[in-house]
């Protein structure tokens, strides 16, 4: 069987192809999720694999019905119905964290593009899904990193701080005015601190200039009134 031959063959409708396509979405998804896992997220291997063959699944069904005779089914009504509900699923993954941070965005996003893979593999449209399932890849890999050196040289950064309540705001603001930069917003977390006599701030900042942020923070660890501080 020549290659031409077993793409008309897996993208048909026999039920050894659609099982095929059913492994493959498998298949990928789980590898979407390995990805995942490694960075320590909490949707791994199993919940993508799972999330990808049911989108598979559930598009080879609506191909099925609609093909009997006789049965009108609407080819478009099982694919919108996964869409929404994996967006339930992605927006579970999101949370705020008390000192603002959203986690879990890439996760959602991951789960609903994974979805439309495996949606595309079902249908039989493996160009769309492989594609789909090789830019996810370079998305949560190689964008990231790009991503990452970007914000670390971003001229606007917050920080999560926790300082001695004994003059310590007064002696901060000092400091980051004496470095040139500039207080956009200052409030009070409710965060407990590691230290009972600490205060713990939400501080935005414009930098005067680029600068790695991995030195800032430095600079405010090396404080004697700073007890903790973190990027946020």
């Amino acid at each position: 069987m020549g290659s031409t031959d077993f793409m008309n063959f897996i993208t048909g409708s026999s039920d050894a192809a659609i099982a095929i396509r059913l492994v493959l979405a498998t298949v990928l998804g789980s590898l979407v999720g390995w990805e995942r896992v490694i960075k320590h997220h909490s949707a791994g291997i199993k919940t993508f694999a799972l999330v990808s063959l049911g989108s598979a699944a559930a598009t080879a069904l609506n191909l099925y019905l609609s093909a009997l005779p006789g049965f009108n089914a609407d080819v478009s009504r099982i694919p919108a119905g996964v869409v929404s509900g994996i967006g339930f699923l992605g927006a579970g993954t999101i949370l705020v964290t008390g000192r603002k941070q959203i986690k879990g965005l890439s996760t959602a996003a991951t789960l609903w593009v994974t979805s439309c893979m495996g949606m595309a593999i079902g249908a039989g449209y493996l160009t769309v899904g492989i594609c789909s399932f090789l830019l996810v890849a370079f998305a949560n890999m190689v964008l990231l990193h790009v991503s990452n050196k970007v914000e670390e040289y971003s001229q606007y950064m917050s920080i999560y701080i926790e300082i001695n309540k004994n003059n310590g705001v007064n002696k901060l603001t000092r400091m980051i005015q004496e470095q040139g930069f500039r207080i956009s917003s200052m409030t009070k977390s409710k965060e407990k601190t590691i230290m009972s006599s600490d205060t713990a701030l939400m501080i935005d900042m414009d930098l005067d200039r680029k600068r790695s942020h991995t030195d800032v923070l430095a600079l405010f660890r090396d404080l004697d009134y700073v007890n903790y501080v973190e990027e946020v």
